[in-house]
Parts: C-alpha cells; structure tokens; sequence
C-alpha cells in the first residue's frame, strides 16, 4: 500500500503556503516546512512565516525551528524531515511539504548521497580563500586539486565551487567521490503528489510588491532592527544565511539614511522579483515525472 506525500511548491510569494493550509484542512494533513530561511527562529517577518493564527487552523512543522547559526544543508534538513514525515503517516496524518527550496524537494524524493558534514572552521577557511582569491583564480586551484567535481560547474559558481573545495579539506576526498556512493533513497512505498503554484509573470511580480508592502506594515523595519542588535553583540555570527534575507540589504541602507524608503522598497521587490524568477526557472527545469511521483499538477 502506497503512502501519499503532498508537495507543494513554486516560487515566493505564489500563494503556495495558503494553499497547503487549505490542503490540510481538506485532507487531515500537517504543513511541513522547506524553505531554507523559514527554518529558522529570527526573521519570521522578512522570511514569511506562518502567523500564529495560520498555525492555530491546521499543525505547522519545522518552522522557526532552528538558531541562526546552525547551518541547514539539505542533507540536515532531510535528515530533520524523514522522520517527521513517518511519525505523521502513523498517526494518520497527511504530510504537506511546502517552500520554495526545490534542493530540498529533489533530496528528499530522490535521496542523497552521504556527504560528510562541513565543520565551521573549514568553512570559514574556505569562503576566506575563495575571497582572496576570487573566482576565476579559486577555480583554478580546484580544477588543480579535483577536476573531476571542477568541470561539473561553471567558474561563477561561487557557492558550488566553494563547496567542492569544503569537502575536499574536510574529508581529504573529491566531492565528486562522495556524489557516486548510493543515494539514501526514500522508503519504496512513498509516492509524491505534487503541485506547482506557478503564476504567470506579471501576476507573481504584483504579489512579490504587495507582499513586501505588508511586510513593512507588519514590522520589518523593527523586526530587521533587533536581529542586527543581537548580530552587532556576537550573539548571531556575520555569515549567518539570515543575514543576507532577500529585503534586508535595502532596509539596512535606508535606515542608515543612504537611501529613501521609497528607493528601499524599489530595490527590495526588485530583488524579491529576481528570486521569484530564478526559482520559476528552477521548478521548471527540474521537476519531472519519476517513479516515485504520483502526480503533478501545475496551477496558475
């Protein structure tokens, strides 16, 4: 017997996240979040979370879960959502997956191979040199250590390169090792019913403005103003992936009088509507049909 998964997914500020909320309703389900900035527990403003009346109608899960400086890869995410998603199932309870971290998505229908973790140190090495260097001139000093991972990726890829050098100090071994160890697949009698929220251009940039709007209405500024305090104090480390929050930039320069708040919000939708678009593309490359996939259904 086949156990349903639902997946809803599309880019920000599509409408995804009422939509999973009314699939709960209907189904006896629980959202379950995949958004890589979501998961974490400052920023609930500027990232879009769930309001606590949203949470009150239907169980949300993985939502402001974690501390901004943890690092959430998409291996540690699947490894937070697997058991997640049997604990549901056993009690019964629809799993409704929803973001717009299309990773996330592929890792947990199609697996992953067992990439080490990368400690912080690394990490911070890594970036530095990467930094020094610059692009052009750090790719080639992977393409001398590791070829085989080098020639999967472009040199602008800054953060696939950078990653490639990370597992490279850290294991003593290329990535491109670890990528052709076996996938730790899903249980074979998961099947993914997927749906797109995918509207059309004009329609998703409108939202995207609107929605920063509301933003600003609910708190932003105040909300940016107090995780910049506890980032000034140490408490949140400088490359904190909440630290550069689609929106924030812009925020941060008008508050410092740089900008006008009409030229902020200009420059915040601009970006909104850039990742929107990036993310479109990548759901539209990247989704296909698959064994494991019952269904998927593309709304407008």
């Amino acid at each position: 017997m086949t156990k349903a998964i639902h997946i809803i997914a599309g880019p920000t500020a599509s409408g995804k996240s009422a939509l999973a909320i009314e699939r709960a309703k209907a189904l006896n389900g629980a959202v379950i979040n995949c958004d890589s900035r979501q998961i974490y527990n400052d920023l609930p403003i500027l990232t879009a979370q769930p309001s606590e009346e949203d949470k009150r109608v239907v169980p949300h899960y993985l939502y402001g879960t974690l501390h901004p400086n943890e690092v959430c890869s998409a291996g540690s995410w699947r490894a937070m959502v697997v058991p997640l998603i049997e604990k549901l199932l056993n009690e019964n309870t629809v799993p409704i997956i929803t973001g717009g971290n299309g990773l996330y998505i592929k890792t947990l229908m199609e697996g992953i191979s067992p990439i080490p973790d990368v400690p912080d140190e690394i990490r911070k090495a890594a970036n530095a040199k990467q930094k020094e260097l610059g692009n052009p001139a750090f790719y080639e000093e992977l393409n001398k250590r590791d070829p085989e991972t080098a020639a999967q990726y472009h040199p602008n890829h800054t953060a696939r390169i950078v990653h490639a050098w990370e597992i490279l100090e850290a294991t003593g071994k290329p990535l491109a090792h670890w990528q052709k160890q076996p996938k730790s697949a899903p249980p074979s009698d998961w099947q993914f019913d997927i749906t797109l929220v995918m509207p059309e251009r004009e329609k998703l940039y409108a939202r995207c403005n609107a929605r920063f709007e509301q933003m600003l209405e609910m708190g932003a500024v105040e909300e940016l103003k107090a995780f910049d305090a506890k980032l000034e104090k140490g408490e949140i480390k400088n490359d904190a992936i909440l630290v550069k929050t689609v929106g924030t930039d812009a925020l941060r320069r008008w508050q410092k009088g740089e900008i006008s708040r009409e030229e902020a919000i200009t420059l915040a939708t601009t970006e909104t509507r850039q990742y929107a678009k990036r993310q479109t593309t990548w759901f539209n490359n990247q989704i296909a049909p698959q064994k494991n996939i019952a269904k998927i259904e593309i709304l407008s």
